[in-house]
C-alpha cells in the first residue's frame, strides 16, 4: 500500500515570528508536524504546540547534525519526510503539486525537488540567479539523510542520486521570507561565514550532487581558485549585471550587494585573519 502521509520537520531557535507562517502554509499539505528546537526563549515551542505540532528538543551543533537527528528521532510512519525552515512557505499550488505526486508517484521516485524563491524586504526576487533554487527536500522515509557538513549542506538520497530518475520535480514555489530584520539577518550572515571557514579549513567536499547543486558547487571550488577579495567582487558582478540582478531595483542591489559581495568578502576576511594568526604562531 502506498503510504501518502508526510511528515514535515521544522528546526528552530526563537522562531516565534517566523513560525505561524510557516505552519499555516503546511495546512493540507502535512498531516503531521515536529518542531525540533534548541532552547527557544520565546513563545516558538507554544506557538507549536498550540498548531497541533509535536515539538522535540535537541541541543544544536549545526544544521546538518541537527536535521539527521530529527530524521532518525521523529516519532513517525508517514511515508514521507518533508524538511522545511521557520521562514520558507510552500504557496498553494506547490501544495497541489506535492499531494498529485506522491499520490501517483512510482517506487523508483525516492524524492521530490522544490524550487524555492526568496522574498527580500517584502519583494520576490525574479533575476541575478535566485530563481528557482532547486532542492531536495521532500524524500520517502528512510531514503534521504543531509551530508556532514557546516555550511551549504543539503539533503541527499542514501544511494547518492539527486536528481535525475529517483526524483521528481513539484511546480509552485517553496517562499524563502527574509530578513525578519537586516540587522538580524546581518548577524546571521557572521555566523554563517565562521562556519563556512570550517569547511574550508577542514576541507570539506561534501557528496557529489547532481543537476544544479552540483553545478553550484563546481563554480564554488572553481571560485575558491581565485583571488581573495577580487573573487568577492566578480561574483556580485556577474549576479547583479551578468544575470541581471539590477531588474530587481533598490531591493535587488541591495540584497545581491550584501550577500554576494559584502558575505563573500566576509569570508574572504576571516580567512585572511586565519591565514595571518597561522604565520604569527
Amino acid at each position: 500500500m502506498n503510504n501518502q502521509r508526510i511528515a514535515a520537520i521544522i528546526l528552530t531557535k526563537n522562531e516565534e515570528q517566523d513560525l505561524p507562517a510557516c505552519l499555516a502554509s503546511l495546512r493540507g499539505l502535512a498531516d503531521e508536524v515536529y518542531v525540533i528546537d534548541s532552547g527557544s526563549q520565546d513563545r516558538t515551542a507554544e506557538i507549536a504546540r498550540e498548531s497541533g505540532a509535536m515539538v522535540l528538543e535537541h541541543p544544536f551543533v549545526n544544521h546538518a547534525r541537527q536535521t539527521n537527528w530529527a530524521i532518525e528521532n521523529i516519532p513517525t510512519e508517514a511515508g514521507w519526510v518533508l524538511l522545511i525552515a521557520a521562514d520558507e512557505r510552500p504557496c498553494a499550488q506547490m501544495r497541489r503539486s506535492v499531494r498529485a505526486i506522491i499520490e501517483s508517484a512510482p517506487a523508483h521516485v525516492l524524492g521530490v525537488m522544490l524550487a524555492r524563491r526568496t522574498v527580500f524586504l517584502g519583494q520576490r526576487l525574479r533575476f541575478g540567479g535566485t530563481f528557482p533554487v532547486w532542492l531536495l527536500r521532500l524524500w520517502r522515509r528512510g531514503a534521504g539523510r543531509c551530508e556532514d557538513r557546516w555550511m551549504d549542506e543539503h539533503v541527499v538520497l542514501t544511494g547518492g542520486e539527486t536528481t535525475g530518475g529517483q526524483t521528481t520535480r513539484a511546480n509552485g514555489e517553496l517562499l524563502h521570507v527574509i530578513p525578519k530584520s537586516l540587522a538580524e539577518w546581518s548577524r546571521k550572515h557572521v555566523w554563517y561565514a565562521e562556519r563556512e571557514c570550517l569547511d574550508l579549513a577542514r576541507g570539506a567536499k561534501g557528496e557529489e550532487l547532481l543537476g544544479q547543486a552540483g553545478l553550484v558547487r563546481k563554480a564554488k571550488i572553481v571560485y575558491y581558485e581565485a583571488p581573495p577579495l577580487l573573487r568577492a567582487v566578480s561574483f556580485w558582478a556577474y549576479r547583479y549585471f551578468f544575470r541581471l540582478g539590477f531588474l530587481d531595483g533598490r531591493v535587488g542591489f541591495l540584497y545581491h550587494f550584501l550577500q554576494c559581495a559584502w558575505y563573500r568578502m566576509l569570508v574572504d576576511g576571516m580567512l585572511m585573519e586565519r591565514e595571518a594568526k597561522s604565520k604569527a604562531e
